[in-house]
């Protein structure tokens, strides 16, 4: 069954600027590749090789050798298929249906992202003990109580939207009576 996203999410998807585009591209690595980088998924380039798990070509692997990032669609070397006239053209297939299983680390920007995101997770549990190691415990600094805000006098009278105080002769008369 075929979920139906709202009209507006369509619209964003289909409208979506480039830079944009390329994080709808990721996919999830194999479980060696999320063992040894550290991260759950990464955007599909050419050079990428990947498995096809969901649809006709199920199991099949390659090598990703175009991306078509206005139609959401990649291309794999030897997935094909026959065409009435006998031609044969390559099979495009959604990137949330593969699963990467070798990356390609030709880039540099790539390859130092991924180096990033190994030395975060190594260095998080040791940052925490060495803080806490240095910092001896202090105790807690009080926080000052804040005055209570003051209300409306009860002689106060209202005027539409601004409320006046009332006048000084009506003070005078309350405080000889009171």
């Amino acid at each position: 069954m075929k979920t139906v996203q709202p009209r507006k999410q369509r619209k964003m998807l289909y409208q979506a600027p480039s830079h944009i585009r390329y994080k709808h591209f990721s996919a999830p690595l194999s479980p060696s590749l999320k063992a040894s980088h550290h991260v759950n998924s990464i955007p599909v380039r050419t050079g990428d090789s990947v498995r096809i798990m969901r649809g006709d070509r199920k199991g099949s692997e390659g090598k990703v050798t175009k991306i078509d990032r206005k139609k959401y669609r990649l291309f794999v070397e030897g997935i094909t298929r026959q065409k009435v006239d006998g031609t044969t053209v390559q099979f495009s297939i959604h990137p949330s249906k593969v699963m990467i299983t070798n990356l390609n680390l030709d880039d540099k920007w790539r390859k130092e992202s991924l180096k990033v995101e190994i030395t975060k997770e190594a260095e998080k549990p040791e940052e925490k003990l060495v803080e806490e190691e240095k910092k001896p415990e202090e105790p807690k600094k009080e926080r000052k109580k804040r005055k209570p805000r003051k209300t409306p006098s009860k002689k106060a009278v209202s005027t539409g939207r601004r409320k006046v105080k009332a006048s000084t002769e009506e003070k005078e008369g309350a405080t000889e009576i009171g």
